[in-house]
């Protein structure tokens, strides 16, 4: 967000529970500067890494109607269980990427952070494009690490790309 002239904020949510419990992260993203420093009550985009969580918390509360879903998973929404949750929002909103397998092919660990960023960027275009999403990546991880980490996002961008439109 930053190479593309905005103002972000992340901060994550750890609630009292034992180690290895379901975690939420916020991120803010806008043209302004954020002073707002409190949990998103209603999110515009929800990115679901762990799709175990859907029996486990209700993560579409507060959703806008017109919000956007990503999903790790390689299960259709309906698979999931989730279409009743999801059946309002328009076409092309919500959309299941294969994050932790495009991470072990190309990172050769299950680590989809940056694979589900080229995913989010794919949908939310509008934001920031895939040019800014490499640079942040090879600046965090230079060489080596940070190309194989562009080449998936890049896979997941192209291939959320071809759900949205």
């Amino acid at each position: 967000a930053f190479y593309k002239d905005r103002y972000s904020m992340s901060f994550p949510s750890f609630g009292s529970e034992r180690m290895g419990a379901p975690v939420m992260a916020f991120v803010r993203i806008d043209d302004r500067e954020i002073e707002l420093r409190e949990p998103v009550m209603d999110p515009d985009l929800l990115i679901i890494q762990d799709p175990t969580l859907f029996q486990a918390i209700d993560v579409f509360s507060g959703l806008k109607d017109d919000g956007y879903v990503l999903i790790n998973s390689t299960k259709s929404v309906e698979s999931l269980g989730i279409d009743d949750a999801l059946k309002h929002l328009p076409e092309g909103h919500v959309v299941n990427v294969p994050a932790t397998e495009l991470a072990l092919q190309y990172l050769k660990r299950p680590t989809p952070n940056t694979v589900l960023m080229g995913a989010f960027t794919a949908m939310r275009s509008d934001l920031f494009d895939m040019a800014a999403v490499e640079k942040a990546i090879l600046e965090k991880f230079p060489g080596k690490v940070g190309t194989m980490n562009v080449t998936a996002a890049k896979a997941a961008y192209d291939a959320a790309l071809a759900k949205v439109h």
